[in-house]
This record gives structure tokens, sequence and C-alpha cells, in this order.
């Protein structure tokens, strides 16, 4: 498909992750100052089992220069829609023709899932390389934020702590502690802005499992309460460990006892030698989330906000 007279567009296939990932870390060198997308990330978007990249992926070239990337999902079966979209600066038409195919594949998807319209989701750096100038054009307009927080680990300031009385930790090593990891983040995240209920399998396929180290895993136990809080956590990234999901039952809140289990990953990580924990925080996320990072030292790394666009369904 011809853009331009140089850029062409094609569906993205699973050898193309290489360049895919240069791409991104063009970007992210742009919008926060150094390189932050590992290639397994990339391989994993790509070789998901809903990925259908023929239908819901698309790459802009100049010449034979990726210039843009586009990812569409369907988490919900219904009328909320997600897309991935990077483009370089120089390259707005290119980037906004893309934007321009997965909002028709969105009002596709909607249809298909019998729903009267698309709300599709976007999530963009807060100083972008995109265009914010071409989305407000189209009608899309932020409905979140977002930050990326992060702190300084050392073996000597964070040791790990032992657990407060009644509550007990165990590492999600075996299926069963999976799945029940799965149902605690399922309860404890129910709530939240965005989420979309997802199957065990579904969230296996989601945090690429197969690359998991389940060691990382853990389950907070209380006495009185049963398992009350799940740490998802992952060392696989180049630059920092990260902190997926912290989920704590609301009949166990105010305890403290997902700052304990923040500091556990504090003292675990810097035990393996890393030197930066990071995370994602929804700023109004009504559990009080944003303030317990802060309150043990989490700092912002950079910002992201959700623009939406609602695309009505016909035919």
């Amino acid at each position: 498909m011809q853009t331009g007279p140089t850029e062409t567009v094609r569906a993205a296939r699973t050898e193309d992750a290489p360049q895919i990932c240069e791409l991104l870390n063009t970007i992210d060198t742009i919008e926060i100052g150094a390189p932050e997308t590992d290639l397994h990330t990339v391989e994993a978007d790509l070789v998901h089992p809903e990925a259908d990249l023929p239908h819901n992926s698309w790459l802009a070239f100049d010449h034979d220069r990726l210039v843009a990337y586009a990812l569409l999902w369907d988490d919900s079966g219904a009328e909320r829609i997600d897309i991935d979209h990077y483009v370089l600066p120089d390259h707005q038409a290119a980037g906004e023709r893309l934007l321009e195919l997965a909002e028709e594949r969105a009002r596709d998807k909607a249809r298909q899932n019998g729903a009267a319209q698309a709300v599709v989701h976007l999530h963009l750096n807060q100083r972008p390389t995109t265009d914010t100038a071409i989305l407000t054009r189209r009608g899309w307009h932020t409905v979140r934020r977002y930050q990326v927080l992060v702190r300084d680990l050392s073996p000597e300031a964070d040791p790990v702590p032992e657990p407060p009385a009644g509550v007990t930790l165990r590492a999600c090593t075996d299926e069963a502690d999976r799945r029940r990891a799965h149902a605690l983040l399922e309860e404890t995240f129910a709530e939240h802005f965005d989420h979309q209920a997802r199957t065990y399998e579904q969230w296996l396929d989601d945090i690429d499992a197969a690359r998991a180290d389940w060691s990382l895993v853990w389950i907070a136990t209380v006495d009185g309460l049963g398992d009350a809080a799940v740490l998802v956590t992952r060392n696989d990234r180049t630059g920092m460990g990260w902190v997926r999901n912290l989920g704590v039952r609301k009949a166990a809140r105010g305890q403290g006892i997902g700052g304990h289990l923040l500091r556990h990953a504090f003292g675990v990580y810097a035990a393996l030698g890393r030197d930066t924990l990071g995370l994602g925080v929804d700023v109004l996320n009504e559990s009080g989330a944003l303030r317990l990072y802060e309150a043990h030292g989490m700092r912002l790394h950079y910002a992201v906000d959700t623009w939406e666009v609602t695309l009505p369904v016909t035919g």
C-alpha cells in the first residue's frame, strides 16, 4: 500500500521484531532520554495468540527504513479496543495513515463484537513523537494519566524485610498458586480504570509466562483473612527490575501489606544486583497507590496519557 512518494505500508511479521524494536528505542531515546524497549517484549507482542498480525498490525516504511508502527488489541470482546502507535517525528503523514487504518479496523472489530461503537484507547508519552494536533483533529482527547515511577536500590539500604506479625509470603512456584495469583489480580483490579477481565490462560499469554520467573511473584497471606494480596514482578528488562501488578484485597487494605510487599521487592531485587526498580501507576487510582509508592521513595521517570476516541459503527 502506497502512502506517499517513498512510503509503503504492510502488515507486521514476526521476523520484523528487531526492526520494530529499533524504532521503539529510537522513540524512547527522543521521549525519555534512553532506550528502554527489549527485543523479547516486541517478540512477545508479535507472537501473542490474539495478535492477528495480518489484520491488526501495520508498518510504514520510507524506502527500507521503518518510520511508524501500529498494533491493535481487542481484549474486551465488546466496544473497548486498544491501539499501540509509534511514529518518528518527521513522518507524521505515515503515522496518521496508520492511525486511520487502525481506527477503521477498530470499527470492524466492534461491529464483529456486536457493539454499536468502538471506544478506542491509545497510550502516549506526555511529550510524544506523535503530533497530538493530528489526534485532536481526528476527535481524540485525553482521559487519564499514568506515571512511570522508579526507585534506586542497594543491598545496604534495602535488606529484605521481616513480614509483619500474622503475614506470610509465598512465591508462586506451582500451578495452584499461579492460578490463585490470577484470581487475586482479577479481584483487586476489577474496579480499576480500563481493567479488562482475562481468563487464566489469557493472562499467561499477556504476561509472556514462558519467560516469567515465578519465584518473583508473591502472594501475601494474613491471619484471619487468608490470601490477601499479590505482587507480580519481572527481572527480564535490561534497564530495570519491574513491578507489573500490586493488588491488595479491600478487606486487607490499610494494614501495611502493600508497603511490605513493595519493600520485599526492593530487598529481593537489590540482592539480585539490580540498582533500579520501576512500575506504572494510574494517578487517579482510588486505592491510594500513588501515595504508597511516593512514600516509599519512588520518583517520577516519565508520564503517559491515555487518549480516547469514540467511533460509531455502521452497517
